[in-house]
């Protein structure tokens, strides 16, 4: 038991200086920002971080580690909650959206792909490609059931994919879209890009 509580003690600490590091990379970039900022940030002396991580990069591949996690996640969870595919791709972008901007503080880094180390980035890599077939999979079923339209999967993923990833760049909380807008209105965009029209004489 003691260990369980010390596994999220440790959990816990590392999203803290993750949201930290956030706020770091929001202000200088991410290649600017260093472990002696994001600990002047927190107030705390920069050798305390090395406890956590053993450098930026590590951070780096624990924060795009975890949002994958979550991602996959999310996906598991559309799958339960509809058997339709437009339903669960709206599951998906909503909780994708939230994840990045929400759930995981430091999440501008999940854009970070080439920073990671070798190691570390094969890792990363084969667990995006993972997210990604699995959103695919999920555009592939409505299209071949009718709900959704689309001339290319891969590519409609891919780019559903970098719109979602891209809010960390530019969408701000404290702007005119909070963040159920933000989410609401890209998954209003996907659908109504994929939709097929239900007006009698539609294309």
């Amino acid at each position: 038991m003691v260990q369980v509580l010390d596994k999220e003690r440790v959990q816990a600490r590392r999203m803290e200086i993750l949201a930290a590091a956030s706020a770091v990379f929001r202000e200088r970039g991410f290649h600017a920002a260093g472990m002696r900022e994001i600990a002047q940030r927190m107030g705390v002396a920069v050798g305390k971080l090395y406890y956590y991580f053993a450098g930026k990069e590590a951070l780096l591949a624990f924060c795009q580690e975890d949002c994958l996690g979550r991602l996959l996640q999310v996906v598991e969870e559309a799958e339960k909650a509809s058997d339709d595919p437009a339903r669960q791709l709206a599951y998906i972008v909503r909780g994708h959206v939230r994840c990045l901007n929400s759930e995981v503080p430091g999440s501008l880094a999940h854009l970070e792909v080439e920073s990671l180390a070798a190691a570390d980035r094969a890792r990363i890599l084969r667990l995006r490609r993972r997210y990604e077939r699995a959103l695919q999979k999920v555009i592939e079923r409505g299209v071949s059931t009718g709900c959704l339209r689309c001339g290319d999967p891969a590519l409609a993923t891919r780019s559903l994919l970098g719109a979602m990833n891209w809010t960390v760049k530019w969408w701000q909380p404290e702007g005119r879209m909070n963040l159920d807008d933000l989410a609401d209105g890209l998954c209003e965009h996907a659908l109504h890009g994929l939709a097929v029209s239900r007006r009698k004489g539609g294309t």
